[in-house]
């Protein structure tokens, strides 16, 4: 009996959302402009993807010793802190693996604001704390004891950047600007827009739309961004992987066949192959992230998909 009154209740919020946008276009034209403006301006910044910044190298030296590699990026959804004493906001993966030639080592991405890092690349000091706090995140949150030390790597980021995007963009793990508590919600913000207008217009004040800002917690350096929906955790499909030989018995082809039940079409897969790995997600139910034992040709793959079986084949050469 709760979902028709769940839906009831969302059919008036957005018929009263409508009536409000309705009386401020009418009673203030520059107002509501401007507040259209700042909502399309949020969605972008929202719906922006994460880019590479710098790269640290480190050594795990608990609970088993091994190479850890911090992706930092910059991502405008992550807010910037409201003052030098605030926690700084972030948002971070969860911890992978990967391999590299010989090298076996784990990897996390954390993103900070744009503004942050800007801020931080002119202070060697400051840069050295905001990394150094990427690298607490890791140890906190992963049960990790890290040497002291770390290095920046050549390269701005570890891995392909479309891997580090699809871990960043984990529902568990994206930050996401809740509006109850940042600022309220839309119907909130229309209605305090409607009530301050003719205050804010005794004062002379310019600003039309004041932002309700609510002061983080001061109790940590930190403040871990997470989704305020839970969202069901796409599953790892059935799979197999075979390395075929040729008649010479050398390695030739890889072939990887996917169990994906529930999918009717190849076209509702999202499939990414490179050199060294494979990508196939179905959205909100699958997800398969595979290090390909031998260097493939991807430009020469080829999948099929199985109706009847539901089964999705993968063939590339190997190089």
């Amino acid at each position: 009996m709760a979902a028709p009154c769940s839906q009831q209740a969302v059919l008036q919020q957005v018929s009263q959302l409508w009536s409000l946008l309705d009386d401020l276009s009418e009673s203030s034209p520059e107002g509501y402009r401007r507040f259209i403006q700042q909502q399309l301006k949020d969605g972008a910044d929202y719906y922006s993807s994460p880019q590479a910044h710098s790269c640290l190298r480190t050594e795990i030296l608990e609970p088993e010793e091994g190479v850890l590699y911090v992706n930092v990026c910059s991502w405008k959804r992550v807010p910037t802190p409201e003052s030098h004493s605030s926690p700084v906001p972030l948002c971070a993966s969860k911890l992978a693996t990967g391999a590299e030639g010989k090298e076996v080592y784990s990897v996390i991405d954390v993103a900070f604001s744009p503004e942050t890092l800007r801020r931080a690349e002119g202070d060697g000091e400051e840069r050295d704390q905001l990394l150094r706090l990427a690298l607490l995140y890791a140890e906190q949150n992963h049960g990790l004891r890290l040497s002291p030390c770390y290095t920046l790597t050549s390269a701005n980021i570890k891995g392909p950047t479309q891997r580090m995007r699809d871990r960043l963009a984990t529902p568990l793990n994206t930050s996401a600007h809740s509006a109850p508590e940042e600022g309220g919600s839309l119907l909130q913000q229309i209605c305090a827009l409607q009530q301050n207008k003719e205050k804010e217009e005794e004062k002379g004040c310019s600003q039309l739309f004041p932002q309700e800002v609510t002061n983080p917690a001061k109790g940590g350096l930190i403040q871990e961004l997470s989704s305020t929906t839970t969202v069901a955790q796409p599953q790892e499909p059935r799979y197999k992987l075979a390395v075929i030989q040729d008649g010479e018995g050398r390695p030739h082809t890889l072939q990887l066949t996917v169990d994906l039940p529930g999918i009717s079409s190849i076209s509702e897969c999202k499939l990414s192959i490179s050199q060294d790995d494979v990508l196939i997600e179905v959205e909100d139910l699958y997800h398969l992230q595979l290090d390909l034992p031998e260097t493939v040709n991807e430009e020469a793959a080829s999948a099929t998909f199985s109706k009847k079986t539901r089964i999705l084949s993968v063939t590339v050469p190997i190089l």
